[in-house]
């Protein structure tokens, strides 16, 4: 057999050459090509080639099988490769070479010669065989020749990165040898493919590979001439940026192959658990996010839509834990007190023992800050074994917020009560919606009244998001809500829930509850040992009593927390013994804590308290003392109100003012005493606004006590509203002005005899220390709260100590 190649190569190759390892490139013969040269390995052959031949050294170029492999060894190279002439070198800025290399031989790798430096190889040259048969064997590679040249031509006609004079310079070559290796050099195919058509056997097999790889190539060029001329009659200029990717999904789906993207999609539709409503809708959406320019805006917003669709547990629930006695164990361990509220959860996880599943009205537990509302939701959830999730309502004033936005907005999301749904994971969690007396309204809708759908239990089985549009089933969540307040609580959606209130906590149950919850907490967060810090009772009490004045706990665990800190410092400092045991005492407060923020100070003795009465209060963080001053001097009869009072309060003041003349000859005061006399009513704290009718028969004790000059009693307080005819009223928040009257030393409580039902529900050690007195006239009060009788005689009469001798309703306490 005859070789056929050119003439230069002959046996003029040496039979060992320095080689150089291509990243990524096939280099043929016949081509000349510069290259960049900067890897150790690489330079140094460079180098020893320059020094063996000066001005032309020869090199072995040969590729790598792992592109990614930055020092390969031998073994990582192919076994063929080109001979190539150094033709220029020119050294750049950054330490690398522009090295043009001319291809000269096609030649077989025997092995490459161990040794530190540069790669050495041993090679023969790798000629092509002769035909078998010339006659038919030259016919036949002719015709490949022509049929490789004139797909080359179309193929850089078509192919927008090659120039259009590249064809004439390769193809016009009658070395079948040299034009087949130019245009396999400049085939823009994969490496691997190129190594494939260099290590071919035979011309024909060469040719054979181009003509293959040449019509694949041509075939995905007419696909993209065909797809540019369709694109550019639909396309509008703002989305011709666009244009390169749509012709890659275009591509990818005239070949078969998918976006990974929507393969991604695909196979989370495929493996969801959905309804059967849903899943249609999500593959109806899918279908039109396929067939959409993937940039394009819309199909933003359609990917969205399902990820939704494919995050929601429309199918997941975790299973409950309906032991009662468990139950009881989680609440008594998280919680102090709060009995009533434990007794609602336990009734629940009772019927949901027996009958396997949650309905009824929604809890909503009512109380001021932090008596442990929000915790309470925690609880609830750790005791069935469900999961938890908390969406706080306070400041939401916009419908969607609650129902979600429509997909037509941009930004559009689900609203929060499936965003929480899709945080908790199931679709039977304790929902707790906090906060929700503080919901507002605008233009932009009533979220209380998006609400309403929500927290009833017939219509949220299918409750419909305007965002996703489809049904999602919310019978199975427990929703727990929580206020301050219930006069923020519009009536339709007050009626969808079953009010729970907690009216505070007592000194007693505080200090229980720093003892077993708080100091064990902040001195494990502070990192103290408990063995050795101590809290002692008496410092809990003082801290209790002198420094915190409010309903919840807050206060009281910033207080613990404040001395933890100092405690903590001092360890740190080893100001404390390290091994000794710290007992806090009363003693050490003053420096930890500073001077005691609120004093008890004893109300104005008997003689100085003409024109003032000790009156109860309810607000948002619980029940407050309030103390009403009336001045009456000498006039011509003006009414003065002073101290923020509301419209409401101020309606009180003038009503008792009503009374107080209508009741003048049996107060024993003059007829006409009004037009001789100003009265100036004030309460006190002034920059506090003040509202409610509650003080009503406070401000008139505190009149009749000016007008006649009869001191009140110090330990009696009262509430109730007043008529102008002397009728004393019912009110609302007595568990919380009870909590206050106990709290301040208040020994007895007037409250009005409508009231009475709910002072069985008051705490044990209320009931126990403060002496309630039902009353359902003004003229009762006066006696009870006046430490003499007016006038010559008194028309109303006391109905009746609640909680003592029913048989003696005249009884009045003793002067």
């Amino acid at each position: 057999m005859e070789d056929v190649r050119p003439p230069s190569v002959g046996s003029d190759l040496p039979e060992q050459v320095p080689a150089l390892a291509l990243r990524d490139l096939v280099f043929f013969p016949s081509m000349v090509l510069p290259l960049l040269v900067g890897r150790p390995r690489s330079a140094a052959a460079l180098a020893e080639a320059a020094a063996a031949n000066p001005g032309a050294g020869l090199l072995l170029l040969v590729a790598q099988r792992d592109p990614g492999s930055e020092d390969p060894a031998a073994e990582d190279l192919h076994r063929v490769g080109t001979v190539a002439r150094v033709i220029q070198t020119t050294p750049l800025a950054d330490g690398t070479a522009r090295v043009v290399f001319e291809g000269v031989a096609r030649v077989q790798v025997r092995q490459f010669l161990p040794g530190p430096g540069p790669f050495r190889a041993e090679i023969s040259p790798l000629p092509y065989p002769t035909l078998e048969d010339p006659a038919t064997g030259d016919s036949e590679l002719q015709a490949l020749v022509r049929r490789v040249e004139r797909g080359f031509r179309e193929y850089v006609d078509l192919h927008p990165d090659l120039p259009s004079d590249l064809a004439v310079l390769v193809t016009d070559i009658e070395d079948p040898v040299k034009a087949g290796h130019r245009v396999a050099g400049h085939l823009l195919v994969s490496a691997r493919e190129k190594q494939r058509l260099l290590e071919a056997e035979s011309l024909p097999e060469l040719f054979h590979e181009i003509m293959a790889l040449l019509e694949r190539e041509l075939e995905i060029l007419r696909i993209e001439d065909r797809l540019d001329l369709e694109m550019r009659r639909r396309m509008d200029d703002d989305r011709r940026q666009h244009y390169l990717t749509e012709q890659l999904r275009a591509i990818q789906k005239e070949l078969g192959s998918g976006s990974p993207e929507f393969e991604d999609v695909r196979a989370r539709l495929a493996a969801a658990s959905l309804p059967d409503v849903v899943r249609e809708k999500a593959e109806l959406e899918f279908e039109r996010l396929q067939r959409m320019n993937p940039v394009s805006p819309e199909a933003a917003v359609i990917r969205s839509y399902l990820d939704w669709i494919l995050a929601l547990p429309w199918q997941e629930r975790t299973a409950d834990n309906p032991d009662v006695a468990h139950a009881r164990t989680v609440l008594a361990e998280a919680h102090f007190g709060l009995e009533e509220v434990k007794d609602r959860i336990l009734d629940h996880i009772a019927v949901l023992s027996l009958v396997g599943e949650l309905k009824g009205p929604i809890l909503c537990v009512v109380g001021p800050p932090g008596v442990g509302k929000t915790s309470l939701g925690k609880t609830i959830a750790k005791a069935l074994n469900r999961n938890f999730v908390r969406v706080a309502l306070g400041g939401v004033r916009d419908e969607a917020e609650i129902r979600g936005h429509r997909r037509t907005y941009v930004g559009s999301l689900p609203g929060r009560i499936l965003q929480g749904i899709r945080r908790a994971q199931s679709r039977n969690p304790v929902f707790l919606l906090d906060e929700v007396d503080k919901l507002t309204k605008d233009g932009h809708g009533d979220p209380s009244a998006a609400l309403l759908e929500v927290l009833d239990p017939e219509q949220n089985r299918t409750f419909q998001d305007h965002y996703l549009e489809l049904e999602f089933d919310l019978s199975e969540v427990l929703f727990v809500a929580t206020a301050n307040t219930l006069g923020g609580i519009p009536d339709p959606l007050r009626d969808r829930m079953e009010v729970i209130r907690i009216p505070g906590y007592l000194d007693t149950e505080k200090r229980s509850i720093a003892r077993d919850f708080l100091i064990p907490e902040q001195l494990r967060r502070h990192g103290l040992d408990q063995s050795r810090v101590r809290i002692s009772d008496e410092v809990v009490a003082r801290i209790v009593e002198s420094y915190t004045r409010e309903a919840g706990v807050r206060e009281l665990d910033r207080l613990l927390a404040r001395v933890a800190r100092k405690m903590a410092r001092r360890v740190a400092e080893g100001a404390l013994p390290p091994t000794e045991q710290v007992l806090l005492q009363v003693g050490d407060l003053n420096e930890l804590l500073g001077p005691v923020r609120h004093l008890r100070t004893s109300r104005d003795a008997a003689a100085d308290r003409v024109g003032i009465a000790t009156g109860l209060a309810w607000t948002a963080a619980g029940g407050e003392l309030l103390e009403v001053e009336v001045s009456v001097v000498a006039g011509t009869g003006a009414v003065q109100l002073t101290g923020t009072l509301g419209d409401v309060m101020k309606e009180s003041a003038m009503a008792a003012v009503t009374y107080a003349r209508a009741r003048a000859r049996e107060l024993g005061l003059k007829a006409h005493f009004h037009s001789e006399v100003d009265v100036h009513i004030h309460i006190p704290e002034g920059a506090t606004p003040k509202e409610g009718p509650s003080a009503g028969v406070t401000i008139a004790a505190a009149l009749v006590s000016a007008l006649t000059g009869i001191p009140t009693r110090d330990d009696v307080a009262l509430t109730g509203e007043i008529t102008i005819r002397g009728r004393v009223l019912p009110v609302g928040g007595i568990k919380e002005k009870a909590v206050a009257a106990l709290r301040s030393g208040i020994g007895t409580m007037i409250l009005p005899q409508g009231n009475a039902p709910e002072l069985e529900l008051l705490p044990a050690e209320v009931r126990e220390r403060v002496r309630f007195l039902l009353v359902d006239r003004m003229d009762a009060v006066l006696d009870l709260v006046l430490t003499s009788r007016p006038g010559a005689s008194t028309v109303g009469t006391v109905m009746g100590e609640a909680l003592g001798d029913s048989s003696n309703p005249g009884t009045r306490l003793s002067q």
